[in-house]
């Protein structure tokens, strides 16, 4: 029964997903069943020559390796990948891509450890390279620029400092999101919130087409709308939050998201890697609707160049 004065719920279609944790298990529970499914996503044409490209190639079975028939070139399904040299076994890194993807908090090194009964070392390291592909994948696709309706804001990312006020920004990192309505968000780590920012990463990802902006009141964001792009705010200060379609919820959603996660699951993260985290959240965001996101996150694994332990930690 509808109550009196309320909007009907609206519920989305139930999305459904190609992976799930069951048929993850019962699928994907050695290590045959994944090389062959890395196998079919790599190479859906038929498997080809990593150095000569030639698809006559036999199969070394006792190492899980190719040889190549006209240059002899000896090759795996995880040579030059992110998974290049990997000793975790490979079902260990389906069961880690798909808590990382399925949790929309993200999932801590120390949770995966437990999980998968590994050292916190390689958890930390898997995460990471999971992470490093996300990110790959995210920067390919920032050359899209945004459409439609667009809400911009910033926050500031970083704990409390003992002796200091709840204005303290020092120990804080500053985030500036872009987000398309019903679409694809971008974040960005930026030194100030300045005018000169703002404007210069709003010309950067959204389209000179775009149909409105939409931001809190802040200073800086004046003038970035033009002739057809109409620029309103909302005045959160004198507790306006909506006033018809114009708000900054979506934006707002994604910053709850993001802090959660960080004091929820990851509960530090330093600012060497916060654009990696940033990243993570960008791709599960722009395919939350994605019914292949399992598959599509380890095609990336397996186009990603190896990322080496050092790197992370130089």
């Amino acid at each position: 029964m509808a109550v009196k004065g309320r909007r009907p719920r609206q519920y989305k279609p139930e999305i459904k997903y190609d992976m799930n944790l069951v048929k993850l298990i019962e699928t994907y529970h050695s290590e045959d069943a994944c090389r062959a499914y890395m196998e079919h996503i790599r190479w859906p044409n038929g498997i080809a020559c990593l150095r000569c490209g030639d698809t006559s190639v036999s199969r070394v079975l006792r190492r899980g390796q190719f040889d190549c028939n006209s240059c002899r070139y000896q090759f795996s399904v995880t040579a030059g990948t992110m998974l290049q040299d990997t000793h975790l076994p490979l079902w260990k890194w389906f069961l880690a891509i798909y808590t990382m993807i399925e949790s929309k908090r993200g999932v801590s090194a120390n949770q995966l450890k437990r999980e998968l009964d590994v050292s916190y070392k390689t958890s930390w390291y898997l995460c990471h390279r999971i992470r490093a592909a996300m990110t790959q994948a995210v920067d390919g696709e920032t050359e899209t620029l945004l459409t439609g309706i667009i809400e911009m804001d910033e926050t500031f990312v970083g704990g409390k400092t003992e002796g200091m006020g709840r204005g303290y920004k020092g120990n804080k990192a500053l985030v500036v999101g872009v987000v398309e309505r019903i679409g694809e968000i971008v974040l960005q780590i930026a030194t100030d919130r300045s005018r000169k920012t703002l404007h210069e990463i709003a010309l950067k990802h959204i389209a000179p087409e775009v149909e409105a902006i939409f931001t809190d009141d802040w200073p800086a964001y004046a003038g970035i709308g033009d002739h057809d792009t109409r620029h309103e705010t909302v005045n959160h200060s004198q507790d306006e939050y909506v006033r018809g379609d114009v708000h900054t919820n979506t934006i707002e959603g994604v910053w709850s998201l993001l802090k959660r996660s960080i004091i929820g699951a990851f509960h530090h993260v330093s600012v060497k890697h916060l654009d990696k985290y940033l990243s993570e959240l960008e791709w599960r965001y722009g395919n939350r609707e994605n019914p292949y996101l399992f598959r599509d996150t380890l095609m990336e694994l397996l186009e990603s160049e190896h990322l080496e332990y050092r790197e992370l930690t130089a």
